[in-house]
């Protein structure tokens, strides 16, 4: 019987700076496709240096990542990944309609000008589709960040802190879009510090401490094998042990 390949798939992955550093050791991880994973761990635990290796941003020191059956590197696995990042890196000059296009021109779309304009309603910013970077707020930012991650049309998003310094209203609207894409069969790997977040929307999460993975489970199998009632709890006990 044919076997969908998964998502994403971390063999032996390691990963040594030249500073001696070891951020990932030996890292094995599957997440299957359609899943909605998250991956939690404190700062330096190797959540950014693991989301950077599988978008082709570094080099690691061994191991092997596929993404849906392909080679990380190769052009069908880029095409297959969208990632919106914790930190805003929006070019300066270009509009947010602009931003867009130049993002699926990469990609080499041919829809480019409608998928952009869908893009730009669907995360409310036609008020803004014409101003630059710097003149929106940060929560248009965001929005544009995660439009921009998807405009490619992805099978796997990765999601690094989507909700880091949004308020309330937006957070919610961003979990409601986040959650539809899911339900339209699209990967989300999201990493978040609000663990509520990880709680409320993955199906199953992944624990990382010191570039090893220490525990993976559903939000209430976690809390089965650490003893504790909240997945609050389970991180605390997960980061000290």
């Amino acid at each position: 019987m044919f076997r969908e390949h998964p998502a994403l798939l971390l063999s032996n992955l390691s990963k040594q700076y030249d500073d001696g550093t070891v951020a990932l050791e030996d890292f094995d991880l599957e997440i299957p496709a359609g899943a909605f994973f998250g991956l939690l761990g404190p700062n330096g635990a190797g959540k950014t240096t693991l989301i950077s290796a599988v978008c082709n941003l570094l080099r690691v020191t061994d191991g092997e990542i596929a993404i849906f059956g392909h080679p990380h590197d190769s052009m069908e696995a880029r095409r297959s990944i969208g990632l919106a990042e914790q930190d805003i890196n929006l070019d300066r000059f270009l509009t947010a309609r602009e931003t867009l296009i130049y993002h699926g021109g990469y990609f080499g779309m041919e829809d480019l000008e409608a998928r952009a304009d869908e893009m730009i309603e669907a995360f409310g910013l036609q008020s803004k589709r014409d101003v630059r970077a710097p003149k929106l707020s940060g929560g248009q930012r965001r929005r544009l960040l995660l439009a921009r991650a998807l405009m490619h049309r992805p099978r796997l998003v990765i999601l690094d802190e989507p909700t880091a310094g949004v308020d309330f209203e937006l957070r919610t609207e961003l979990w409601r879009y986040i959650r539809q894409l899911h339900a339209e069969g699209t990967t989300i790997l999201l990493t978040t510090h609000y663990l509520e977040e990880a709680e409320e929307l993955c199906d199953e999460i992944a624990l990382i401490r010191g570039g090893r993975l220490i525990a993976r489970d559903t939000a209430e199998g976690l809390s089965d094998h650490f003893g504790a009632d909240r997945l609050q709890d389970v991180y605390v006990k997960a980061m000290a042990s």
